[in-house]
């Protein structure tokens, strides 16, 4: 069990934006209501590079865990099964920031038994695919049922983005980083004409033309100047992004570049939003120092200083059972520092974070399981479970 104490610190660190006449004040969340003591457990380990852990909601209490090098492997009553689930090694470029980075589980799978990946490609491109589990051996994926969805252009092997997952609306949001290189070099964050720095939205369900997909409606650039698959813009790195079940939000961290990792909050149904990047780094014009505008733009719920942690790893909305007090609120994590914090879901914009769990781990990812509650997966190769140690 790991657990350093929980400590109720401000984080956000708003700089003054030049052209506004002043910094927003931070705002916390209520400490009036009583908290758990948080820790973490030990659920399975042997895992190579984790960088996802999530569930198929098909009723039969597994965890998928993800592997940067191109595998799954399932988790059930806290026991690792030895053969992999997916195995895509062979078509995985692996390492640093590329690899096996994304899954998502069709929201019929139980009758379709239809997933999606996002993987960097052995050329180092983005790849979106679809595969199928055998009828006949639902532990395995049949590898020769895959479907190329989309293929998109790499510049750099850094900032790929990875996550995946369906909404409510049953359209499949895929996030992007912005191709990588310091700064943000070809603009791709502000830029309309590529699909890089995005949230996008595309059905999987139907086809249109030579697309293996078609574009919902709704999307707000669809028939436009800009790329009809974009769904928000002027993101740099998001690392995880997941959907609240309670109303449908999306809630999105973003790596950042020098100063200020971010965490943002889009409304349910809200598409075309530009979260800024590279015009500004969480709530601060970028470069440090530089003259800009936030009109248009939308600033981060919370963010924190690299005094605090260097790369945001985004979490869930906890909607389980095990801690009552604390439905409601966003729990996310730093890779470097291993601190876990949690704002409030229906809070105000912005807030101060409160950290929950000071812990020794590289938190590549947070998932749930099929009952919301929380696990998260350490880069050294350990799946955890958030649990009471009060």
């Amino acid at each position: 069990m790991a657990n350093r104490g929980r400590r109720a610190v401000s984080l956000l660190a708003l700089a003054t934006v030049a052209a506004a006449p002043a910094a927003v004040a931070a705002q916390g969340h209520a400490e009036d209501a009583e908290r758990v003591d948080l820790a973490v457990v030990e659920v399975a380990s042997g895992f190579s590079a984790p960088l996802l852990v999530t569930n198929a909601g098909d009723g039969t209490d597994r965890l998928f865990v993800v592997e940067r090098g191109g595998r799954v492997y399932v988790v059930r009553d806290g026991r690792r099964r030895p053969r992999p689930f997916l195995d895509i090694s062979g078509r995985t470029l692996a390492g640093g920031e590329q690899g096996l980075l994304g899954l998502a589980f069709h929201p019929n799978y139980e009758r379709n038994r239809r997933l999606y990946v996002n993987h960097t490609g052995r050329s180092g491109n983005t790849v979106i695919a679809g595969y199928r589990v055998e009828k006949k051996r639902p532990g395995r994926v049949n590898p020769a049922s895959r479907r190329l969805i989309l293929r998109i252009g790499q510049p750099f092997s850094n900032h790929n983005g990875g996550a995946m997952g369906f909404g409510a609306d049953g359209f499949l949001h895929i996030a992007t980083g912005d191709g990588g290189g310091g700064g943000d070099p070809q603009g791709n964050g502000q830029r309309l004409d590529t699909l890089l720095g995005k949230i996008l939205r595309i059905d999987v369900d139907r086809r249109s033309g030579d697309r293996r997909y078609s574009i919902p409606p709704g999307n707000p650039f669809r028939g436009s100047e800009g790329m009809s698959e974009i769904w928000a813009y002027g993101l740099r790195n998001p690392w995880r992004f997941s959907f609240d079940d309670a109303g449908g939000d999306i809630w999105i961290a973003d790596v950042g570049q020098s100063s200020f990792e971010e965490v943002s909050r889009q409304p349910a149904g809200a598409p075309g939003i530009n979260y800024g990047w590279n015009v500004m780094e969480g709530a601060a014009c970028y470069p440090s120092g530089s003259a800009c505008s936030p009109e248009g733009l939308t600033l981060p719920i919370a963010t924190y200083g690299h005094g605090l942690g260097c790369s945001v790893t985004g979490g869930h909305v906890y909607r389980g059972s095990a801690f009552p007090d604390m439905v409601g609120l966003y729990f996310f994590g730093d890779f470097c520092t291993g601190r876990i914090w949690s704002v409030v879901a229906d809070g105000p914009a912005p807030q101060s974070p409160v950290e929950e769990l000071d812990t020794s781990l590289s938190i590549s990812s947070f998932g749930e399981s099929e009952d919301r509650e929380l696990y998260m997966t350490d880069l050294s190769g350990t799946l955890y479970r958030l649990v009471d140690a009060s």
